[in-house]
């Protein structure tokens, strides 16, 4: 069978921050390019101009550093009605990209990157137009992860 260039930067990997398995299946993920860890989600600086372009020559693994919400297309949309995404910065280049999150992905790590936002975080994010969420947007955030509103216990 001819491999083409979407099988060659698409394929299952092995996790460069915590050596376990990952498969890119879209079956399992849910999403058609998959670049971070189900685990720990941490990812690879791969794409540079738009996702799945696979163009960046960095490579540096980046960590997850917090979460934002896409913007939506929608002129109308109020406030953070957008798709939730983890945010990462490259621990090699510094450089920021945001994530869409998978289906597999860990949830509690997921709600963990909110807490741990790094300070200068905010200051870099605001030059990329990125608005960080911070732990008064956990009721959005669970929202988004589990599909309702979540009720306190």
């Amino acid at each position: 069978m001819m491999r083409t260039y979407f099988d060659d930067f698409n394929a299952d990997f092995t996790c460069k921050n915590c050596g376990r398995y990952v498969s890119a299946r879209t079956a399992v993920s849910g999403v058609v390019n998959r670049n971070h860890c189900p685990y720990c989600l941490h990812s690879r600086h791969v794409d540079l101009f738009e996702a799945g372009d696979r163009l960046c020559a960095c490579k540096g693994v980046m960590a997850p550093v917090g979460l934002t919400v896409k913007r939506s297309r929608d002129k109308y949309a109020r406030g953070l009605q957008g798709e939730l995404m983890l945010v990462h910065r490259c621990q090699t280049c510094g450089g920021l990209s945001i994530n869409r999150i998978a289906a597999d992905d860990d949830s509690i790590r997921i709600l963990e990157s909110l807490s741990q936002c790094p300070e200068n975080l905010l200051e870099q994010s605001q030059i990329h137009e990125i608005q960080i969420l911070t732990n008064a947007d956990i009721a959005l955030v669970e929202s988004r992860l589990y599909g309702t509103q979540v009720l306190a216990a």
